[in-house]
């Protein structure tokens, strides 16, 4: 059999060369436009700046519910209050930070810029404080562009800011997105360590938002966790005032009725009397159950009121995170020597491959 006859493309080396050499003007000329782009693009984007906090939340102890259990246990009662899975676990706090109704919750927030010259909500502050970068304005004009033949939306203006995020206005919902895109939640599987991160141009308002993510998402899992227990108390708190009620109502009628025939021997008021008293005595044993198990409801939720311990609080950055200039001043010029280069050795490549 005859050996099967494989295809080796040579290049040579010193072709490349010479042809690189004979196109240096235009290189040069191609890197030279690409290396004042790239200045423009490095001093007209806008700085950014990152906050971070780190939290761990920590699990309710055993401890604390054996102790409700017990005080249950005294009192003759089975502590089931608000006894259901958790379905919050922290894996998925990255997507309650990243829905809708968490995003829209931080438009009212209040920020300061560092210079505190201006002082306004984060909405108003994306809106018109934050700067786009050189390179966003073609994007802009062309969405803007887009808009113009669509129909406007009727809602504009017309409806209160913030009120619900179940229909957002274009403009809410391209904030919706900025925050997004700048808000930053992982967690890590291991330790269950919460990393929140913010960028902003201002880094003031940086730290500030990091700070705001950090209160919002506390204020959520705990709504989330004590909800049960909540509604439980609500419940147990009805009852008592019902309870204590009846019970107030009960112990006047049996003083009155005893005041008024203190003095009468017959046997008919006498049982009437009797019964008022075991009226109010039962009414009192039912208060007094309530009682208990209002006291173990406040208990529950406490129990149920998880804690977090701040690793690192969200300081003030004191330097930028963005790409330093001189880095995008390299990536423009190596990117055109790259286009330049290439483009030519395509256009000549049976010159030099053989």
């Amino acid at each position: 059999m005859e050996d099967d006859k494989k295809k080796v493309i040579n290049i040579n080396i010193l072709k490349v060369v010479n042809l690189l050499r004979q196109d240096k003007v235009k290189i040069v000329i191609y890197v030279g436009i690409a290396a004042v782009i790239g200045l423009v693009v490095a001093f007209t984007t806008p700085k950014k700046y990152e906050s971070t906090v780190v939290l761990a939340p920590e699990e309710s102890g055993a401890g604390f519910s054996g102790s409700i259990s017990s005080l249950a246990s005294m009192v003759g009662m089975n502590m089931k209050i608000g006894q259901t899975g958790d379905a919050l676990y922290p894996e998925i706090y990255p997507d309650l930070v990243s829905s809708t109704d968490f995003i829209v919750g931080l438009f009212p927030v209040k920020v300061t810029t560092k210079k505190h010259d201006i002082s306004c909500d984060y909405y108003t502050y994306l809106t018109k404080h934050n700067k786009p970068a050189l390179t966003d304005y073609p994007f802009i004009g062309l969405k803007k562009f887009i808009e113009s033949f669509g129909s406007k939306d009727k809602r504009e203006g017309s409806v209160k800011r913030f009120k619900t995020p179940l229909w957002l206005t274009k403009d809410e919902d391209a904030i919706a997105k900025t925050i997004l895109h700048n808000i930053k939640c992982l967690v890590d599987k291991k330790t269950n360590v919460i990393t929140i991160t913010v960028t902003d141009q201002d880094p003031l308002v940086a730290a500030l938002m990091a700070d705001s993510v950090k209160s919002h998402l506390q204020v959520a899992i705990t709504d989330y966790r004590t909800k049960k227990a909540r509604v439980d108390l609500d419940y147990m708190q009805k009852l008592f005032d019902d309870a204590r009620r009846q019970y107030d109502k009960a112990r006047q009628v049996y003083a009155s009725y005893a005041d008024a025939n203190q003095d009468v021997l017959l046997q008919s008021y006498k049982m009437k009397e009797e019964d008022l008293e075991n009226d109010m005595q039962l009414k009192y044993n039912i208060y007094q159950q309530v009682v208990e198990q209002l006291q173990l409801a406040n208990a529950k939720v406490q129990e149920r009121t998880p804690a977090f311990t701040v690793i690192q609080s969200a300081t003030v950055p004191l330097k930028h995170s963005s790409r330093s200039k001189l880095a995008t001043l390299i990536t423009w010029m190596f990117l055109a020597f790259v286009l330049r280069t290439g483009f030519v050795l395509w256009k000549n490549r049976k010159v030099f491959i053989m």
